[in-house]
């Protein structure tokens, strides 16, 4: 017998949702609400509001009105495990004389969601958790990020009510996202709740994901009303993905893959996209496989260029520039066209002729689209973020709570504000189509949200400044613990967090490599020296601290000996070390990044050479003591030549950058062994390179980074 597609938000409506039954204690009763409703602002549901709570429509609203009903339901095939198959039917087209209607009743575009530069924002990104599956080298740190207590992280009734204020003020798009969205137990739900807004105003509810679970919630999730996935896969061979994402699953990945193709077949119409971030020396040699991958399968595979966030360890030299992309790929298809695309794409959308997939370029960093920008991002814990790499942010969590007295709102809560909406809509006259449930401080939500929006900047940071500004790492978009603190205070006192600049905040971070001709001794006065002796030098130079510096390996007797730690304070221990190798030919360099080098990958196996080396520093350095290393890393940034005619600069074949970073919790600090795998990086380069290029050059190696131990924190600017 023929199945047909359900649309779950058919029958099930905001206004008709059962919450879970439990034995808990309401913490706000119904009459606490409605006290809270009429002193705030008349609820939607009475029709007393300053604001106007029907959908508004988009930019896109005459295009969308406008398209033909939907075609004849098509047979889904059953997913892997299913019992039988389910019955799932299409939502019905409006008719004709609603959708004049709806045409005869449009108003202008929400002005809360219009910014000074007007640009209309109806597609609403949300973070619905914090955690991931994976650990992927340009989102989260190895480590891992600290997580925010559960009660401050938005519920799905919060979610929901956010969601319905959003739609109703144009909102026409909402995409899910995290952490990884299906780590979230209750996400199925959550998306029937949502797709439900459909009824609204909403046309498109989207997911970004790594797929790593996807497939077992696909069916369930289209089922809710999604209509597009945007899928994290950065390589598509397996051993390459474990290394990215420091984690195995690329089978599961694939069975993701396959079930989305297999249920597009069948007629579900998911828009898919495979989003790859391109990685200078990781991955660039993935692009044409992907662009292969194209030829007979209907997908828009989109590179994105390398971006910096918090622990993410950017630098410029591992950025693969959408030019360089463009490049490539028009080495092997030279009739690569480009695609007309929407005035709000993010990405520059291009067609291989012949080829059923598309190619998709997100240039963040050397094109930016923030003047055709429509979006704005509300984080897991509750924060606005109308710029992705803007670092103000406005909790429209704290507002919201109000409403139960600055609790979380949990379904029964939600119950409550429920029915306080319907018993105000017994006093008055019930509109003929009920806007969503909204908070019934919406109002105050709206002003906020308004005043955001109208802050929000022209454009974003360039190039040069996006590496220097303090934000979240990725995984939490869509903090450095004593930056986000510091927010959550201002939230709770102003209502927003200031831009932070780092203007005065000393000098730019140690993961970045340091200009050519670096001056150490203009910067003495702002260093922090290793040893714990007081130490001031006169304008004459002679010292005047209360000790003089004394090597702590040798005796009064001027023997060499180990220095004792018994009596030290185990603690955390960072050092980063750096050094740079310079070529004489630009045509080595070359070769490095092709590849072509007779004896094997250099980058690669300098890197290992590197990470070897730190763990035997005391076989080579006679007093150092052996130490549990908790983590070594190895990063080769290749740079380009400077050739510029009347310069003296030593690049003029091009150099690789070095950087080394050792840590360990233990009672002495890790300088050597960042030193040691920095200077045996090197070697390494200059072995594998030696038959093309005699005249290397290794130079400035030293430390840039120490931390942990009695002496703290010290950083070469």
């Amino acid at each position: 017998m023929m199945v047909v597609v359900r649309c779950l938000s058919q029958r099930i409506r905001l206004g008709t949702l059962h919450a879970p039954t439990t034995n808990r204690t309401p913490r706000t009763t119904s009459s606490q609400i409605r006290r809270v409703a009429s002193a705030t602002v008349s609820h939607p549901f009475h029709g007393g509001q300053t604001f106007d709570a029907s959908p508004a429509p988009s930019p896109a609203a005459d295009e969308a009105l406008s398209q033909p009903p939907s075609p004849t339901p098509h047979r889904l095939p059953p997913s892997p495990g299913d019992r039988g198959p389910r019955n799932i039917r299409s939502t019905p087209p409006p008719s004709s004389s609603s959708r004049k209607d709806r045409i005869r009743e449009a108003r202008p575009f929400s002005d809360f969601l219009t910014d000074n530069f007007d640009r209309q924002h109806d597609y609403l990104r949300i973070s619905v958790t914090e955690r991931c599956n994976l650990r992927c080298l340009y989102c989260m740190p190895e480590e891992g990020v600290p997580l925010s207590p559960q009660r401050e992280l938005l519920t799905t009734p919060e979610i929901v009510l956010l969601s319905s204020l959003f739609v109703s003020q144009g909102v026409t798009k909402i995409r899910l996202t995290g952490g990884e969205p299906t780590v979230r137990r209750d996400i199925v739900p959550l998306m029937q709740q949502i797709g439900a807004l459909r009824a609204h105003g909403l046309r498109q509810l989207c997911l970004t994901t790594n797929g790593l679970s996807l497939h077992r919630k696909l069916d369930a999730m289209v089922e809710a009303g999604l209509t597009g996935v945007n899928l994290s896969l950065d390589t598509l061979d397996q051993w390459q993905y474990q290394l990215m994402t420091r984690r195995a699953g690329f089978s599961a990945v694939q069975k993701t893959i396959d079930r989305i193709f297999e249920l597009n077949r069948a007629g579900a119409g998911i828009k898919f996209k495979i989003n790859c971030v391109v990685m200078r020396g990781v991955n660039d040699r993935e692009i044409l496989p992907f662009v292969e991958m194209t030829r007979e399968k209907d997908v828009e595979v989109r590179f994105i260029e390398y971006m910096p966030f918090d622990g993410n360890k950017w630098s410029k030299g591992k950025m693969f520039s959408y030019q360089e992309m463009l490049d490539l790929i028009r080495s092997r298809y030279p009739d690569l066209q480009r695609e007309a695309g929407h005035r709000n794409d993010t990405s520059k959308t291009f067609q291989v002729p012949g080829f059923v997939g598309k190619l998709g370029f997100v240039t963040s960093m050397t094109h930016n689209f923030c003047g055709t920008c429509n979006r704005l991002r509300i984080t897991s814990d509750g924060n606005l973020k109308v710029c992705l790499f803007g670092n103000a942010e406005v909790s429209v969590r704290d507002i919201l709570r109000k409403v139960n007295g600055g609790e979380p709102i949990d379904e029964e809560a939600l119950e409550l504000l429920r029915q306080a909406a319907v018993d105000g809509m017994k006093q008055t006259s019930s509109p003929a189509h009920p806007p969503p449930l909204l908070a019934p401080n919406s109002e105050e939500l709206l002003n906020v949200i308004g005043m955001a929006v109208k802050r929000k900047k022209e454009k974003h940071a360039g190039l040069g400044e996006l590496e220097h500004m303090k934000n979240r790492p990725m995984i939490l978009i869509d903090p450095p613990a004593t930056i986000q603190q510091c927010r959550s205070r201002w939230h709770r006192h102003i209502g927003f967090a200031p831009s932070i600049s780092l203007a005065g905040m000393g000098p730019a971070s140690s993961s970045n490599f340091p200009v050519p001709g670096f001056n150490l001794a203009s910067t003495r006065q702002q260093l922090r020296l290793f040893s714990d002796t007081a130490r001031r030098l006169s304008q004459d130079g002679n010292d005047k601290g209360v000790k003089s510096p004394k090597l702590t390996h040798v005796t009064s007797s001027g023997a060499a000996h180990m220095v004792s730690i018994s009596d030290k304070t185990p603690t955390k221990r960072v050092a980063t070390a750096k050094c740079t190798v310079y070529f004489s030919d630009p045509a080595v360099l070359t070769l490095i990044k092709e590849n072509q080098m007779k004896k094997g990958d250099v980058l690669g196996v300098a890197r290992i050479a590197g990470i070897m080396a730190a763990k035997r520093t005391p076989d080579l350095i006679p007093l150092c003591h052996p130490i549990a290393l908790t983590h070594a890393e190895v990063e080769l940034a290749p740079v380009e030549a400077n050739i510029e005619a009347g310069t003296d600069d030593k690049n003029k074949g091009g150099a690789i950058q070095i950087a080394a970073t050792v840590s360990c919790d233990g009672k002495t600090g890790v300088e050597m062994e960042a030193l040691t795998a920095a200077s045996a990086a090197a070697l390494t380069v200059y072995d594998m390179c030696k038959a093309v290029d005699k005249a290397m050059v290794i130079e400035g190696l030293r430390v840039v980074l120490k931390d942990g131990g009695k002496s703290g924190r010290w950083e070469l600017p």
